[in-house]
């Protein structure tokens, strides 16, 4: 048995799996901090920060290494977690906003049939028709198929929001593990950029947050995120950047490149944070869901990630392959 496993190590790249045993000797220290503070703390304002830090490391742990799992796994198993991402997303976004029976099979359509395909087309590693398949193809069709229905009562705000839906929960997200199409050099060479970008791009919400409770004053956008400021996404920015340009060497990317990119990890992470607070803000909610413990809901853990994927590929594709 111990011979097997071993054999079974042997196949994974070593590179990836360092990467992933270093992220949990990260959490590891940093779940040892926030034991230390859960019994040094005694202020009834720190004991509720802390409680909430440590259910934040425990569910760190579980993303983590299901992440990792995926990751060491392979493509399939990686594009059946971020297809199940995507699905799990797009039903807390879907029951935020008010749909009428009309729209059932639309959203049948949505769920069952639109959201398997997109990811069948990574699979196959169709480009072409991954790129266009929702922007144009279900763009047109679902409108459509929601006129068929007969009901015409806001019609044009019911059929914008179940295509933002798809736009931003399927559409984008699935762009993450799309990066394993791409035709680059060197083994596990998509997987090593997946795991890049989903690093730095959580790793940039995290930082922000601590640094706008260590020296945020500044708000940016008080009433649809009071906790982000200036400091804040200055700071965990700048801190994220820096991490990214240590990470390099899981992608082809120069120091000056890594900087760059990064940034626009972090920009864009940023952008999809802040305008996915703004739909909660509108609908009068602090999470999209309970479904990940001090967290929130699937969305909540993904906004950033949902704006920076698309981005992050298509630099990748236009600068690093033939």
């Amino acid at each position: 048995m111990r011979l097997s496993s071993w054999r079974l190590l042997g196949g994974v790249d070593q590179q990836l799996l360092h990467t992933l045993v270093g992220i949990l000797a990260v959490l590891a220290v940093a779940s040892v901090v926030g034991l230390v503070l859960k019994f040094t703390m005694r202020s009834a304002a720190a004991e509720g920060t802390i409680r909430n830090l440590n259910q934040r490391l425990a569910a760190w742990w579980w993303m983590v290494l299901i992440f990792g799992t995926a990751l060491l796994s392979g493509e399939i198993v990686s594009l059946v977690l971020f297809g199940l991402v995507s699905l799990l997303a797009l039903r807390e976004y879907i029951t935020l906003v008010p749909t009428r029976r009309g729209d059932h099979r639309a959203l049948f359509w949505s769920f069952f049939i639109v959201t398997p395909l997109q990811y069948w087309l990574i699979a196959e590693k169709w480009y072409g028709l991954f790129a266009v398949f929702i922007p144009v193809w279900v763009f047109l069709f679902l409108p459509t198929r929601m006129a068929m229905a007969g009901e015409t009562e806001h019609f044009l705000e019911r059929a914008a929001k179940v295509q933002w839906g798809l736009m931003v929960c399927v559409y984008c997200v699935s762009y993450a593990p799309a990066l394993m199409l791409l035709p680059l050099p060197g083994a596990k060479a998509g997987a090593k950029l997946l795991l890049y970008l989903v690093v730095v791009d959580q790793m940039s919400d995290v930082l922000q947050y601590c640094w706008g409770k260590l020296a945020g004053r500044h708000k940016i956008a008080p009433l649809v995120s009071p906790n982000k400021t200036i400091e804040g996404a200055v700071g965990g920015g700048l801190s994220a950047v820096g991490l990214g340009i240590l990470m390099r060497g899981l992608t082809p990317f120069s120091v000056g490149a890594a900087a760059g990119i990064s940034a626009a990890i972090v920009v864009m992470g940023f952008a999809g944070g802040l305008t996915m607070s703004a739909i909660k803000r509108d609908r009068g909610v602090k999470d999209y869901g309970t479904i990940i413990r001090g967290h929130g809901g699937v969305m909540d853990r993904i906004d950033s990630l949902c704006f920076a994927a698309p981005v992050f590929f298509h630099l990748v594709r236009y600068f690093y392959t033939p």
